[in-house]
């Protein structure tokens, strides 16, 4: 049973202030792109991933699917990262709400330059990233954060206390991508990254399968559904059980963190 708190306590906050201007910008989801460019990932396997994420949002589907929303626009943020210093904001909050907005931001994902290589720290980057949801200036009914890569954690926090500091910050969802057939690795991402309100894990094996699994992933988000071959997380059976208590825990949170977006 999902319980959608974030999308409760937006439609509750901004019936109770339709007449007040307010200084964000509504869009469907909020949606945050960790990309591994640690040591275990080489040249060509740096250009693949960017061309994966530039042809995602070429694409008519992803593109359909942002402008099909209820909003009909998303806000990206776009992350590389590597080892426990090595983060870095390549492209800031943008808004993606047209065809030329979408293919304006591919074709800047597909000349960033690799700002740097060391080693793999999952927890450091999730730690990094979360809290630059909190001014970037956008409501979503959802906030995302995508967590790609093809290695374990291997110095740093521990992606399973960073993943659950994120969530009780008010991300909604951490979705993974894990770029490799390694079970370790796949291991890893399904039990310490991917966290939240209904998470997956994308296991596409190589680079090559990458750019239809980003696609299939940003669709799927926007709409609120799981793509195809992903990984789900199963829900607890006595989960509803708690549905009703949680609801108003939850609204009670959102309603805060959307209070201090538009103060």
């Amino acid at each position: 049973m999902r319980i959608n708190c974030r999308k409760i306590a937006i439609a509750t906050f901004l019936l109770a202030t339709s007449g007040v201007a307010h200084s964000v910008t509504q869009v469907d989801i909020e949606l945050q792109l960790l990309l591994d460019i640690s040591g275990s990932i080489n040249r060509s396997e740096y250009d693949l991933q960017l061309q994966g994420y530039q042809a995602a949002f070429e694409s008519d589907n992803v593109q359909n699917a942002i402008m099909g929303g209820t909003q009909g626009k998303i806000a990206v943020q776009l992350i590389m990262w590597s080892g426990p210093n090595q983060q870095s904001v390549m492209i800031d909050w943008t808004l993606v709400d047209s065809t030329d907005s979408a293919d304006t931001l591919a074709s800047i994902i597909g000349d960033i330059a690799r700002p740097f290589s060391g080693w793999t720290a999952i927890g450091e980057a999730i730690e990094y990233a979360y809290p630059l949801f909190a001014s970037n200036g956008f409501v979503g009914f959802e906030q995302i954060i995508d967590v790609s890569g093809d290695g374990t954690n291997n110095t740093g926090i521990a992606p399973s206390i960073a993943s659950a500091n994120a969530i009780m910050s008010g991300v909604d969802t951490i979705n993974g991508i894990a770029i490799t057939t390694e079970q370790a690795v796949v291991d890893q991402y399904l039990e310490e990254v991917i966290n939240g309100e209904t998470p997956f894990l994308l296991a596409p094996g190589n680079f090559d399968d990458f750019q239809t699994a980003i696609e299939n992933k940003i669709v799927a988000e926007i709409a609120g559904t799981m793509p195809a071959n992903a990984i789900a997380v199963p829900e607890p059976g006595s989960l509803a059980l708690f549905a009703i208590p949680a609801m108003f825990i939850c609204f009670r949170k959102r309603a805060y963190l959307l209070e201090e977006k538009v103060s």
